[in-house]
């Protein structure tokens, strides 16, 4: 067999041989605690501020302190969200998500449910549009925060993140973001969007698994989850993982003077193969918004079949795609994501992700193309519901 064609970069990203080179040193004779007060712990400590100086650069905050890192892009969520709940519990205990956040969105909100707080789910449209008057509905006296992905991780529409914000300062309310679907690949300006708390993962611009940031704004402040020797502001104890840092910086670099070319790249690969099979495959759908969204994200839904079956029917064709979010693709239940925007179960079961990255070519894409409609096809032929 060929080499796999990887269409699954939401998934994830390889780590780029750039970054790998830039965190060698730091991962054998630059080794020293951040934390130390001689001269390799000196080293470390500068490494990790001057990457914290390009992380703030990339998503244009305005102070490197605003930087905190993170053992991944989850434990920031979970900081952000759990952390102002707890510091704000006196103010208030509800707080607003949407119906389409990621998994871990969702998870941390049944977290704090059980804890006492109330937690909204705002509404979104057949695009997977947060409903903006529905989110005005439901702000209160006591909302303490919204949290509203910057763009969805599986069918790529990209919120209304402005207005979301302004919504929340009208009401003095903080609004965190989710922005790991989005970063690397549209810009991101915390300030410009007034945003007080976001989310982003290293791997989601090809650096290091393992690491991601909480962007918080000055003067907003939350509780730590865990307590220990008070690195990073005394918000996320124990001892900093320089190399990924250091390889997240760098990433970060990349791909912010990468963004405006690899972006466009992307979409014109990405519109030709939605062109494409939308015109091959009768009974076929667009998911999420047709203009607003990712560049690099096709989201799809074919009639009559299972998503399942169509993903290990095209691995054995040596392409590696998704039906969802890989964070729930392991479980039999339709993605909430596509039952939000109103399909039926079984239209939100014959839903194909696919989303390209820095390596997809158009050979990848042909190659796809030229897959697809066979496999479609002679599923369709298998399937009860056609006959």
């Amino acid at each position: 067999m060929d080499k796999t064609i990887y269409l699954d970069y939401q998934s994830s990203k390889p780590v780029d041989p750039e970054i790998i080179k830039e965190m060698t040193d730091y991962l054998s004779s630059q080794f020293g605690n951040a934390s130390a007060l001689h001269t390799d712990g000196d080293r470390a400590t500068k490494a990790l501020e001057e990457s914290r100086k390009k992380i703030a650069l990339f998503i244009k905050a305005e102070q490197p302190k605003e930087i905190i890192f993170t053992p991944g892009a989850t434990y920031s969520n979970n900081l952000a969200i759990i952390g102002c709940a707890m510091r704000n519990k006196r103010k208030g205990n509800h707080i607003i998500i949407s119906e389409v956040e990621h998994i871990s969105i969702h998870n941390i909100a049944k977290y704090l449910q059980r804890n006492g707080f109330e937690v909204s789910k705002v509404p979104v449209d057949i695009y997977g549009t947060v409903r903006l008057d529905k989110l005005k509905d439901l702000l209160k006296e006591d909302t303490i925060l919204i949290s509203i992905q910057y763009a969805n991780n599986e069918i790529g529409t990209i919120q209304p993140v402005v207005e979301i914000s302004e919504m929340a300062r009208e009401e003095e309310v903080y609004f965190h973001s989710d922005a790991v679907a989005a970063e690397g690949i549209i810009p991101i300006d915390v300030q410009k969007d007034h945003i007080d708390l976001l989310t982003l993962s290293s791997n989601d611009i090809y650096g290091p698994r393992g690491l991601g940031i909480l962007y918080i704004r000055q003067g907003v402040h939350v509780n730590p989850l865990n307590i220990g020797g008070g690195q990073e502001r005394g918000l996320c104890s124990g001892t900093e993982d320089v190399a990924s840092i250091v390889g997240m910086a760098k990433a970060a670099e990349i791909a912010d003077k990468k963004l405006e070319a690899e972006s466009a790249r992307l979409k014109d690969l990405r519109d030709y193969l939605t062109k494409n099979v939308l015109e091959r495959i009768p009974r076929a759908f667009l998911n999420g918004h047709p203009k607003n969204r990712l560049p690099n994200n096709a989201h799809f839904r074919f009639d009559y079949i299972e998503g399942e079956s169509l993903l290990l029917t095209m691995k054995d064709e040596g392409i590696s795609i998704s039906t969802g979010s890989a964070c729930t693709s392991k479980t039999l239940e339709p993605s909430h994501t596509l039952i939000a925007t109103g399909l039926l179960h079984e239209e939100a079961h014959g839903s194909l992700e696919v989303t390209l990255g820095r390596y997809s070519t158009k050979d990848d894409v042909e190659k796809f193309l030229d897959v697809l409609p066979r496999v479609v096809t002679r599923l369709r032929d298998l399937s009860p519901l056609t006959r």
